[in-house]
């Protein structure tokens, strides 16, 4: 009897395949057929869920969604009442700052607006000055045609010195008929011109009042900002400059 030879390649047994021409490994038959037939897995998504304020909202019962709204409402409401409050402190803080008759800045803001400008003289050793101005012949307004003129004349004269300055100078109503300016970036020959274009510029224009023409003047000191120096000596010193030229200019009419 012949004898039949098993030729198959050895390490192959039954149900498998032979190596393909490409020279790539044996894959079992079963198990290729197997995966043939298995059916592609869908890709799971994942899903999308709605929240309130971190809470899904399949958590949340009606009780505590209409918590939680409620709670949102009045953070809302506070966060209003906040913003409006600031904006209230910084109106009250800018009405603190100003004269209650002219619309100058008050004493108090002054001295803090001189204590800043001495320290730039300081810091940088640039020239500023100090102007003191007192109104002439107040008191004679007053008793001749009373408070609301002499009151009008004091506003007319700040109004004047605002107009006639610019924006990085300071002016102020200190008190009665005193006013104090400060000249940025100005030298004592510098300030001692610009004051006399000021009361020059307050002589300029009278006080028409009740049908009358009532004349104005003011006398000045002008002081040159020091550095080291604190805002209540530079303020006395312009003050007894401007008495000084207050005293020269009777002196000159006797």
């Amino acid at each position: 009897m012949a004898k039949i030879e098993d030729r198959r390649p050895v390490g192959l047994g039954p149900g498998t395949a032979p190596i393909g021409a490409s020279g790539g490994g044996a894959r079992p038959l079963a198990v290729a057929a197997s995966q043939a037939a298995a059916p592609a897995q869908p890709v799971a998504q994942p899903a999308a869920t709605a929240t309130v304020m971190g809470i899904p909202e399949a958590e949340l019962t009606p009780r505590v969604r209409d918590a939680i709204m409620r709670l949102m409402g009045e953070v809302d409401q506070l966060r209003n009442e906040l913003t409006r409050t600031r904006h209230r402190l910084a109106e009250l803080e800018r009405l603190a700052d100003r004269d209650t008759l002219t619309p100058l800045y008050n004493r108090r803001a002054f001295v803090r607006e001189l204590s800043r400008a001495m320290a730039h003289v300081e810091r940088y050793n640039r020239a500023s000055s100090l102007i003191y101005f007192d109104l002439n012949g107040l008191k004679e307004i007053n008793d001749k045609h009373g408070h609301a003129a002499g009151d009008a004349a004091l506003i007319q004269i700040g109004q004047i010195l605002l107009d006639n300055t610019r924006e990085v100078d300071v002016v102020a109503r200190l008190g009665g008929d005193e006013y104090g300016v400060i000249l940025s970036e100005t030298d004592a020959q510098q300030g001692r011109e610009k004051a006399d274009h000021l009361a020059e510029a307050v002589r300029r224009r009278p006080l028409h009042w009740e049908g009358k023409t009532l004349p104005l003047d003011a006398a000045y000191g002008v002081y040159p900002l020091k550095p080291g120096e604190d805002p209540g000596s530079a303020l006395a010193a312009a003050d007894q400059m401007m008495y000084n030229h207050k005293l020269a200019r009777r002196s000159a009419r006797a």
